[in-house]
C-alpha cells in the first residue's frame, strides 16, 4: 500500500513538474528590415540553461519554473531582456546593430552573419537603389559594389546591359554572372529577333520590388553553385513582409524627364558648303599635281572641281532650295531626340502581417520614352510574397511576380533607317520636301525619319517568375526545406515596314517572331545547426537541385502589302520565310556546405557541388566544384579585445573551382541543317561535334581583410584575388577543307588578377548626420594560351599574350605638317604616307583599368541628401562611326562632326585632322585615330528627400510622406567627344564570341539620358 501510495505521490510530482515546464517558441529578426537572424543566442536570465535560433531566426526553449525572463544576445546587437510573463510564443527585434559586420547577408541556400562570412560578399539594400529613374536593377546597382562593372551601352531603353564580376573569364562561352531570385535561377539569355541588338531580358523584375542584391565573388562564395559560378553569382531578394505588424501600405509616384547627356555637335549649312569648297579646291590642285587630268592650268582643275561639286552635290541634296543663301540648315542630330523624354511610374504596396503569417503584395506601372525618337518602354505587374506558419514545426510560403511589358524598338546602330545615323545627312537638305509636303527621300542616305514615321517594331514579353516553399523543423538543430519554382517568359514580336519607308522598299515587309522559355527548378535541402556547446559552432547544408529549360521559337516574315491599313502577316501577299526551332537543356546538381567558427573568432568555411549537364556528353556529363576557406577575428584575440580604437579586424583567406557551361546547346554533336529546295526535302551539315568537350574550369584565390575602427565609424575591407580560367570551352578555326568553318573545343588560358578596396565612414553622428562610402576597384586581364588561334571581331581580337578585347589597328601619326597627308607608323616605327605598308598592333583595350564610386549621405531634421559619383579609368573608345565623321569626305559625303574645323589647311599647321578631300582625301581607314581614352567620371545620382514632420502626419493618421527630387547623369567629365558610357551592342544572332571580344565600340551610338525625377511617397 506504501508502494502505490508512494507512486502515486511521485506520478503527481511528474504531472506537476511537467504542467509547470512548458516550451517557448518564437522568432528574432532584425528591427531595421525585419530580416531574420540566425544564430541569436537565448538563455534564461540566472541560468545556463539556452538555445539559438537556426537559419529562419526561429527558436525552441524549454523554460522551467521560475523562469520570469529571457535574455537574448547577438554580436554587434544590444542585448535584449524580454519577461515570459506566462506566454509560449515570444517574437523579438533586436536593433543597435553596426552596419557591416553585423548584419544579415543572403548566401547560397541560406544566411549568415556578415562577420562569420569567409568569402567575398558585396551587398546592395533596397535604399541605395530606390528613386533612380532606370529600368533595370542592374542599372540601379552600377558603381556601388567594388569590382562589378556594368555597362548599359547606350540610351536606348530596354537594349542589353553587359555585367562583368573581377572581368571577363571566357572568350566563346558566355561571361554574364548567374542570377538567382528568391533561390530561383532565372533565365538571363537572350528572347528577341536575332537580326536586332540585344535586349534585356531581366528588365522584367521590378527594382522597387527588391529588398536586397549579393554579389557572390570569390569562389568560397560562389563555389556552391557550381558549373555556372565562375562569372560570380548575383543574388536578388524581394521584399517580405514582417510579422506582428499592423498593414502598411505604401505608394509611390513619380514623374521624369530626360535629354542626352552630349551631343556631338556637327556642321552648320556654311561651314559645310565651306568644306565642300575646300575639299573641291585640294582635289582640283592634287588631280592637276598627279599631271593625268590633261588641265590647262592649276585654276581650271580646281574650278572644275567647284562646278561639279555644287552642280553634282549640292544642287541635288538641296532640292531646289537656295544652298547658297543658305536657305535650308537643317540640324539633323535634333531629329534624333524627343524634345524631353517623359516617364511615369507608379508603385503601390501592401506589408504585415500577424504571429504566424507575413505579406507582402506590390502592382506598379511604369512607362519611359527614351532620349531616341520612336524608343519607349513600358511594363506593369504584381508580385506576392506569403509566409506562414502553419505547425510548430512547418513553414509555408510563396512568391510570385506576373510581369507584362513592352518595347517599342529602333533598328541598330549599323542599319540606315537607324534615328542615331540621321547625322549623316547633309545640313542643305530639307526635312520636308517642298513638292510633296512629306518628309524628304531624296537624302545622302535613307532618311530615317520616314522609318520612324511609318514602321514599327513591338516587342511584348509576359514573365511569370516565382516559388512555392516548405520547410520543416524535425529537431531544433535540424531543418528541411524543399521548394519548387518556375521562370516562364513568354515573348512576342511584330514588325512593319510600310511601302512608305526606306526599309519597305516601295512593296511592304512585315515579320512575327513567337518565342518561350519555360524553366522549372526545384531545391531540396537540409540546413543542419548541431548545439555543440561551449565555444563551437557549426552550420552544414546538403541538398540537392534540379533545373530543366525548355526553349521554343518561331519566326515568319512576309511582303507584298497593299497599303499600311492591316499591319500584321495577313496584309502580306506573299510569305518569303519561315522557320521555327526548340532546344532543352538540364542541370542536376548536389551541394554540401560547412561553416565552423571557434570562440567567435576561428572561421572556416567549405563547399562542394557536383553538377551534371545535358551540354556535354555522356563521358563529360559530371563536374565536382569545392572550395574552402578560412577567417580569424584578430580582434577578438586578449591583446586587442580591449583596444578602444579598433572595434574589428577580421583576415580570410579562400580558394575554389567554378565552371562555366554557358555555350548553348548540343556543342559536342555533330548537327546538321533542313535544305529547303521546293519538293526536295534533305539534310546538310551544320557544325561538327567534340564528344570530349567539358566544363569550362576557374580557379580562384582570395584574400581579404576586414576592418571597423572608432566604434565602426570607419570600416572597410580590402580584397586582392588571382582568377585562372582553363580548358576554355573555345571556338576553334580549323581548315575549311573539312567542310566546317570551326569546332568548340577546351582550348585555352585566361588570368584576371586585381585588388578590390571598400570604406564606409561615419562623419557626423546627430542631429546633422554625414556618412561616406567609396569602392574602387583594379582588374588586369590577360589571355596566357590560345594554342595559336587569333580571334578577331572587327576592330578586336582575342590573341594570347594581350588582353581580351584589346584594339589592334594600325597606328595612326597624325597630318604631315608641309602637305596634310596622313601619316602612319610602318612596321620599323617611321612615318610612311602609305597605309598598306602600316601593320595592324595593339593600339588600346577595352577594359577599365580602375573602377569605382563615392556616395555621400547627409541627414538634417526630415531632410536627406544623397550624392554618389562613379568613374571609370584606363579604357579605350573606338569610334568606328569616325571614318564618315571626321575625314572630310574621304568615306562620303556625311556632315562632319566639329573637330574637322581644326583640319589642316596650309603647310606648317601641325594636327591629327588630314586635309580634306573627296577623291584624294587621305587618314579614312580604320586607325588608332579614332581611339580615344575613355576615362571619365560622372555625377551619377543625387537625390534630395524631405519626409514630412511626424506631428502633422497623425493628425492626417498617415505614417509618413515623403517628398523628394533626383537627377540622373548630371555631370560628367571626361576626353572623349561623345558620352563615355557607350557600347554599339551586338545584334542577337552574334556568338558570345563577340559579346566577350567586343566592347567600347561608338558606332551612331545614342549617349546616355540626363534625367530629372519628382516624386512623392506616402506611408499609411
Amino acid at each position: 500500500m506504501r508502494f502505490f501510495s508512494f507512486m502515486g505521490i511521485l506520478l503527481l510530482f511528474c504531472m506537476l513538474s511537467f504542467a509547470q515546464s512548458k516550451q517557448v517558441t518564437g522568432k528574432v529578426t532584425d528591427q531595421r528590415d525585419g530580416s531574420p537572424l540566425p544564430g541569436v543566442t537565448i538563455k534564461v536570465k540566472g541560468l545556463k540553461e539556452g538555445t539559438v535560433t537556426n537559419a529562419d531566426g526561429v527558436f525552441k526553449l524549454n523554460v522551467e519554473p521560475g523562469a520570469s525572463t529571457l535574455i537574448f544576445s547577438f554580436v554587434g546587437y544590444a542585448d535584449q531582456e524580454v519577461p515570459v510573463s506566462g506566454r509560449s510564443t515570444i517574437n523579438v527585434a533586436l536593433g543597435g546593430s553596426t552596419k557591416d559586420i553585423s548584419e544579415v547577408v543572403v548566401v547560397g541556400y541560406g544566411t549568415q552573419l556578415k562577420r562569420d562570412v569567409t568569402g567575398s560578399i558585396a551587398k546592395i539594400n533596397a535604399k541605395e537603389i530606390e528613386d533612380i529613374p532606370v529600368p533595370s536593377f542592374e542599372q540601379a546597382i552600377q558603381g556601388k559594389a567594388a569590382g562589378v562593372v556594368i555597362e548599359s551601352g547606350s540610351g536606348k531603353v530596354g537594349q542589353g546591359i553587359k555585367v562583368r564580376i573581377r572581368g571577363t573569364s571566357s572568350i566563346s562561352a558566355s561571361s554574364q554572372p548567374l542570377y538567382i531570385v528568391d533561390g530561383m535561377p532565372v533565365e538571363s539569355s537572350l528572347q528577341s529577333d536575332a537580326n536586332n541588338e540585344v535586349t534585356n531580358p531581366l528588365v522584367d523584375i521590378n527594382p522597387n520590388d527588391i529588398e536586397s542584391v549579393e554579389v557572390l565573388k570569390d569562389a568560397s562564395a560562389s563555389a556552391i553553385y557550381g558549373a555556372r559560378a565562375s562569372n560570380g553569382v548575383v543574388l536578388v531578394t524581394t521584399k517580405k513582409g514582417k510579422l506582428n505588424q499592423k498593414t502598411i501600405f505604401n505608394l509611390d509616384v513619380n514623374t521624369s524627364w530626360a535629354k542626352p547627356t552630349k551631343k556631338r555637335g556637327f556642321l552648320n549649312a556654311k561651314e559645310y558648303i565651306d568644306l565642300i569648297h575646300e575639299a573641291a579646291v585640294n582635289d582640283g590642285k592634287t588631280d592637276f599635281a598627279n599631271g593625268d587630268t590633261g588641265y590647262g592650268t592649276e585654276q581650271e582643275a580646281i574650278d572644275d572641281y567647284t562646278k561639279m561639286y555644287d552642280s553634282d552635290i549640292l544642287d541635288y541634296y538641296s532640292l531646289g532650295t537656295d544652298w547658297r543663301n543658305l536657305a535650308v540648315n537643317t540640324n539633323w542630330e535634333d531629329q534624333v531626340y524627343r524634345d524631353v523624354a517623359r516617364s511615369n511610374q507608379v508603385n503601390l504596396s501592401a506589408t504585415g502581417g500577424n504571429e504566424k503569417t507575413r505579406f507582402f503584395v506590390s502592382g506598379f506601372y511604369s512607362g519611359q520614352d527614351a532620349i531616341v525618337i520612336n524608343n519607349r518602354f513600358t511594363r506593369y505587374g504584381a508580385r506576392l510574397s506569403l509566409d506562414h506558419q502553419a505547425t510548430e514545426k512547418l513553414n509555408i510560403g510563396i512568391n510570385m511576380s506576373v510581369n507584362r511589358s513592352q518595347l517599342d524598338r529602333v533598328t541598330d546602330d549599323n542599319s540606315f533607317s537607324t534615328p542615331g545615323q540621321l547625322v549623316a545627312q547633309v545640313p542643305i537638305s530639307p526635312l520636308i520636301d517642298p513638292e510633296t509636303g512629306k518628309p524628304n527621300a531624296r537624302t545622302l542616305y535613307d532618311n530615317g525619319l520616314l522609318d520612324a514615321l511609318y514602321d514599327t517594331d513591338k516587342q511584348i514579353t509576359f514573365r511569370t517568375l516565382g516559388n512555392v516553399y516548405a520547410s520543416y523543423q524535425f529537431l531544433p538543430w535540424l531543418n528541411f526545406r524543399s521548394e519548387v519554382g518556375t521562370d516562364i517568359v513568354n515573348m512576342n514580336e511584330d514588325y512593319f515596314k510600310s511601302k512608305l519607308s526606306q526599309d519597305g522598299a516601295g512593296i511592304g515587309k512585315g515579320q512575327s517572331i513567337n518565342a518561350q522559355s519555360i524553366s522549372l527548378n526545384t531545391n531540396n535541402f537540409f540546413t543542419i545547426n548541431p548545439e555543440l556547446g561551449g565555444k563551437h559552432k557549426l552550420s552544414m547544408v546538403l541538398g540537392m537541385s534540379y533545373l530543366q529549360n525548355d526553349n521554343r521559337s518561331a519566326s515568319i516574315q512576309a511582303e507584298g502589302y497593299p497599303s499600311d491599313a492591316v499591319k500584321n502577316l495577313s496584309g502580306a501577299t506573299t510569305v518569303t520565310f519561315g522557320s521555327s526551332e526548340n532546344y532543352k537543356y538540364t542541370f542536376l546538381s548536389y551541394f554540401f556546405r560547412a561553416n565552423y567558427s571557434y570562440n567567435e573568432k576561428y572561421l572556416a568555411g567549405f563547399s562542394i557541388r557536383a553538377d551534371g549537364s545535358s551540354r556535354f556528353g555522356p563521358d563529360n556529363r559530371y563536374g565536382v566544384f569545392p572550395a574552402g576557406s578560412l577567417g580569424w577575428v584578430i580582434s577578438q584575440e586578449d591583446f586587442l579585445k580591449e583596444s578602444k580604437a579598433l572595434s574589428f579586424l577580421k583576415l580570410r583567406a579562400s580558394a575554389g573551382l567554378t565552371g562555366n557551361a554557358e555555350i548553348g546547346e548540343s556543342r559536342f554533336l555533330s548537327l546538321y541543317n533542313i535544305t529547303n529546295y521546293p519538293n526536295l526535302p534533305g539534310f546538310q551539315p551544320k557544325t561538327i561535334g567534340n564528344p570530349d568537350l567539358k566544363w569550362e574550369k576557374t580557379v580562384q584565390v582570395d584574400a581579404g581583410l576586414e576592418f571597423g575602427f572608432i566604434n565602426n565609424r570607419i570600416s572597410g575591407e580590402i580584397d586582392v584575388y588571382k582568377k585562372n580560367t582553363t580548358d576554355l570551352l573555345l571556338s576553334v578555326n580549323i581548315p575549311l577543307t573539312t567542310g566546317y568553318a570551326s569546332i568548340y573545343r577546351n582550348l585555352g588560358k585566361m588570368e584576371n588578377k586585381g585588388i578590390e578596396f571598400s570604406l564606409t565612414t561615419r562623419n557626423l553622428e546627430g542631429e546633422f548626420k554625414w556618412n561616406t562610402t567609396f569602392n574602387i576597384a583594379y582588374n588586369k586581364n590577360k589571355i596566357t594560351d590560345l594554342q595559336g588561334q587569333i580571334i578577331n571581331t572587327g576592330s578586336q581580337r582575342a590573341v594570347e599574350g594581350e588582353a581580351i578585347g584589346s584594339f589592334y589597328l594600325p597606328k595612326f601619326a597624325g597630318a604631315d605638317p608641309q602637305t596634310g597627308v596622313a601619316l602612319y607608323l610602318d612596321s620599323s616605327g617611321k612615318t610612311t604616307t602609305e597605309f598598306s605598308k602600316a601593320p595592324k598592333m595593339v593600339v588600346g583595350n577595352s577594359n577599365p583599368d580602375f573602377t569605382g564610386g563615392f556616395t555621400n549621405n547627409f541627414s538634417y531634421k526630415g531632410f536627406d541628401l544623397s550624392v554618389f559619383f562613379t568613374f571609370v579609368n584606363g579604357n579605350s573608345i573606338y569610334n568606328g562611326a569616325g571614318i564618315y565623321q571626321t575625314t572630310g569626305f574621304a568615306n562620303g559625303l556625311d556632315n562632319q562632326t566639329r573637330d574637322i574645323l581644326n583640319r589642316w589647311q596650309k603647310p606648317g599647321d601641325i594636327t591629327n585632322v588630314p586635309k580634306v578631300g573627296y577623291y584624294y582625301g587621305t587618314g579614312a581607314e580604320a586607325t588608332s585615330r579614332y581611339i580615344y581614352n575613355g576615362s571619365y567620371i560622372r555625377l551619377k545620382n543625387v537625390t534630395l528627400s524631405y519626409n514630412l514632420p511626424k506631428r502633422a502626419m497623425s493628425a492626417l493618421k498617415i505614417q509618413g510622406i515623403k517628398v523628394y527630387v533626383a537627377g540622373y547623369n548630371l555631370w560628367t567629365k571626361t576626353d572623349y567627344l561623345s558620352d563615355p558610357e557607350v557600347n554599339t551592342a551586338p545584334l542577337a544572332s552574334e556568338s558570345n564570341t563577340s559579346t566577350n571580344t567586343s566592347g567600347g565600340v561608338d558606332f551612331y551610338t545614342i549617349p546616355q539620358a540626363r534625367t530629372f525625377t519628382a516624386g512623392v511617397n506616402i506611408r499609411f
